[in-house]
């Protein structure tokens, strides 16, 4: 059996360091991605699976020490080489904090690139074992989970058990929790991670059209059918099938996809055979499959097919105590992305946003912290954020608090709003200055 290849990405702005790297890993059987800049570091990290990461520390606009900590934080079992001309005591300090391995100084021999490699490798491997023993791990180098409350405990700890076989799973929950998220965790924290990952929306795809992008089909089998055409399901041989939306297959689809989950087995459009298949099904849904068993719109029997394991995601209101961290990624995301460097949020911003009940859940959340990233100066704050968030008082259950009290509170976030300026809130708030010094008496 022939070994994959690992991939290792290169960053670099000198284009002959970057050349003579490619050259030496490549002899050593590696293969190798290449990249300028730290942006155009993060668009291979996103779309390609890297199996280490080597980069230079002095480039234009983003450093690599931010892209160290930007990879440390988004992809932690990517183990990390940095390459620089300026060795010193404290420089070394700095790269080790910021997750790195280990650093070699230009200029080097291949000899001493190859060992450095081998150690960085090595130490991936002792890494993962550590983590895969203690369950410390709460995100795999390629998904985005992050947080610390108990309910995201929960989530991963059922990730960590179905992680290594193919049982299928449900995971429900609302629009923006990160379900996808979840489907990516449980594929590339496992053994399967190097198998392939398939996404399909069933809710995006025509009903006439569904069963023929799932499972294929034969040529001729329908008008425009020109030639033979492999689905989703084999392309996901080996790996996962994630299926989003599911509560929106049609039921003809449904049938079929009973058949795949108890045959293990398919039937493209218009074929006469069936073709086994070897995969692992994670389903989808923000949807009430239980009541739309009862309406006659979803099959039972496939509902308790696709039930071996359910994963329920919590909204994001009731995992609040998460916030923060999230809030940190998205700042680092679009920090790097947007800004060239990293930004910070204020305490009175922070607030705000975790007052907030987040009707579209995280992605709400980072669609707002990205806003506020292009928005902000350098520091985000409560001017940053959109309107409908800057004078949101929360009511939480069973903690309601004397008009007197709320008033008070309100008149402190208008003065933050206007930075101080007493006219300016005094304008907001509708009463004269004078009477707003009495309050604030």
């Amino acid at each position: 059996m022939m070994l994959k290849k690992e991939n290792i990405l290169l960053v670099d702005d000198d284009l002959n360091i970057l050349e003579l790297l490619q050259r030496h890993l490549q002899s050593m059987d590696y293969h190798t991605y290449k990249a300028v800049s730290v942006k155009e570091a993060l668009y291979v990290l996103k779309d390609t699976f890297i199996d280490l990461l080597i980069t230079d520390i002095q480039m234009p606009e983003v450093d690599g020490l931010q892209l160290l900590k930007f990879t440390d934080e988004h992809y932690p079992e990517i183990p990390k080489l940095v390459i620089t001309g300026y060795p010193s005591v404290d420089g070394a300090l700095e790269v080790i904090k910021s997750g790195a391995t280990d650093y070699l100084t230009k200029p080097f021999t291949k000899e001493e690139l190859k060992q450095a490699v081998h150690k960085a490798f090595e130490h991936g491997k002792s890494r993962k074992a550590v983590k895969s023993k203690t369950g410390t791990a709460n995100k795999s180098g390629h998904n985005e989970m992050i947080g610390e409350s108990e309910a995201f405990h929960k989530i991963t700890d059922v990730i960590e058990r179905v992680k290594d076989n193919k049982a299928t799973v449900l995971v429900k929950g609302e629009s923006g929790t990160g379900k996808e998220l979840v489907a990516r965790a449980i594929h590339y924290s496992g053994k399967f991670s190097r198998a392939p990952f398939v996404a399909v929306n069933c809710g995006a795809i025509p009903e006439n059209l569904l069963e023929a992008e799932l499972f294929g089909y034969v040529k001729g089998a329908f008008t425009g059918a020109n030639e033979n055409r492999t689905g989703f399901f084999q392309a996901a041989e080996g790996g996962t099938l994630f299926l989003d939306e599911i509560g929106a297959a049609p039921l003809t689809v449904q049938t079929k996809l009973l058949r795949a989950l108890q045959e293990r087995e398919i039937t493209k459009v218009g074929a006469r055979k069936s073709e086994k298949v070897d995969i692992r099904i994670i389903a989808a849904t923000n949807a009430d499959l239980l009541t739309d068993i009862k309406e006659n719109r979803f099959r039972e029997d496939l509902y308790y097919r696709l039930t071996v394991v359910e994963i329920e995601v919590p909204p994001l209101r009731d995992r609040k105590t998460d916030i923060p961290l999230l809030v940190d990624k998205f700042i680092l995301k679009y920090g790097v992305e947007y800004k060239d460097r990293l930004l910070k949020i204020s305490p009175d911003a922070l607030t705000v946003l975790k007052r907030y009940n987040w009707p579209g859940n995280i992605r709400e959340l980072e669609n707002v912290v990205q806003r506020a990233v292009i928005m902000s100066d350098g520091i985000i704050n409560i001017k940053d954020l959109p309107e409908a968030l800057k004078f949101q008082i929360d009511f939480p259950e069973n903690d309601f608090k004397p008009l007197r009290e709320m008033e008070k509170e309100y008149v402190q976030r208008v003065l933050l709003h206007t930075q101080g300026n007493k006219t300016k809130a005094a304008e907001i708030l509708q009463i004269d200055r004078k009477t707003l010094r009495e309050k604030l008496k």
